[in-house]
């Protein structure tokens, strides 16, 4: 079973663009269009991270640190843009929103956000695919004078300081939000990331495969699949889910297994006996060493393939370790034990042999004269 899913596009041809391993779209989109780069969150959310580059001054309000370059061309206003951050209260350190921890990258259309978002568009726009910045932001670009005493929880004028990653950005060709778009419209650009991310597979890109492969599953957020039924949720899974199989693929490929597990998860929870998802995560759980929870997750996708060759081969892989298992434990048990002591043959008493020959003789002559007598 090859870890690249090669699961062809919905029918709607109107819909979603065809798949790339039938040959080249008009629909593909170019690099230069679409930047998007995948990185890990840090792995310390508690406070905001220290950044040493210089201060770069964006907007009376908004100044700006690299934490980490990108590249490529800016997004340019009404660009659409993705992007993971975390929020304090500058003072307090108070975190008040972390999107990195929902595992949901926003949607920001520069020229467009929300009056409480002013000053983290502004740094957005100054921002490259891929960069990770800390932008200070002054109250007035923030919660105001008022602050705001729901969600998110910020006293009156707060300053506020961001960690902030542009993930990546659709330019204005593309750059409708996604509310503003039609279902066809979501699924088809969903798609065309799709294909852009197999692409990078194939050329062993694997992170930039991911990277088209998480913008596409951001077109079909919780929100929007909720509203979806019938052939629409239909079109949807099937873009949807193998982006989801195709990084658990990458992630597998770059050793990060629970990473790949957690996607494979998000797949079974629509169709559990997705056999992709099962080997895909029963591959993660071998290599972290869940061997009996790996095996449970192969016998179930062999029951549905049963000729797969991948699945046999990863379950015969599975007896062998339990065999070399079982041989290492023998070994250490024996050493742990010793050997079984032999039992020693017992000397011969020769006086208590003689004295039951004698015995004996006895008996045997006393018998023998009674005969005589009687």
């Amino acid at each position: 079973m090859a870890l690249v899913e090669e699961d062809t596009a919905p029918a709607a041809a109107a819909a979603v663009a065809p798949d790339p391993t039938g040959g080249s779209s008009d629909n593909e989109i170019t690099v230069e269009e679409a930047s998007f780069v995948h990185t890990e969150p840090p792995q310390d959310g508690t406070a905001p991270p220290v950044a040493t580059s210089d201060m770069e001054v964006l907007h009376d309000k908004v100044k700006k640190q690299v934490i980490k370059e990108g590249h490529g061309k800016k997004p340019s206003k009404f660009a659409t843009c993705f992007v993971h951050y975390r929020a304090w209260v500058q003072g307090s350190l108070h975190k008040f929103e972390d999107t990195w921890q929902e595992q949901h990258p926003i949607e920001l259309v520069l020229g467009k956000e929300k009056k409480t978002m002013a000053g983290l568009g502004i740094g957005v726009g100054n921002m490259r695919s891929g960069e990770r910045a800390l932008l200070h932001v002054g109250w007035e670009l923030g919660y105001g004078k008022e602050g705001n005493f729901s969600f998110p929880n910020v006293p009156p004028m707060a300053d506020l300081v961001y960690e902030v990653e542009l993930i990546g950005f659709d330019d204005v060709n593309e750059g409708k939000a996604r509310s503003d778009m039609t279902v066809e419209e979501r699924i088809a650009a969903a798609d065309r990331r799709k294909i852009e991310g197999n692409e990078y597979f194939k050329e062993k890109k694997l992170e930039e495969a991911m990277q088209q492969y998480e913008m596409a599953i951001a077109y079909m957020g919780d929100d929007f699949m909720f509203q979806l039924f019938g052939k629409y949720r239909d079109m949807a899974l099937a873009v949807k889910n193998p982006c989801h199989l195709n990084m658990a693929a990458c992630l597998i490929k770059l050793k990060r297994f629970d990473e790949a597990i957690a996607q494979c998860g998000i797949v079974l929870s629509e169709d559990e006996n997705n056999v992709k998802a099962l080997f895909r995560r029963g591959k993660a759980k071998s290599e972290l060493g869940q061997t009996e929870s790996a095996r449970e997750d192969f016998l179930k996708a062999k029951k549905y393939s049963p000729e797969d060759k991948e699945i046999l081969r990863e379950l015969r892989l599975l007896a062998e370790q339990d065999k070399a298992l079982y041989q290492k434990q023998k070994e250490l048990y024996k050493g742990l034990f010793g050997p079984r002591p032999e039992a020693k043959p017992k000397k011969a008493n020769y006086l208590v042999l003689f004295w039951q020959w004698l015995v004996s003789l006895i008996n045997y002559l006393v018998k023998l004269f009674k005969r005589k007598n009687e």
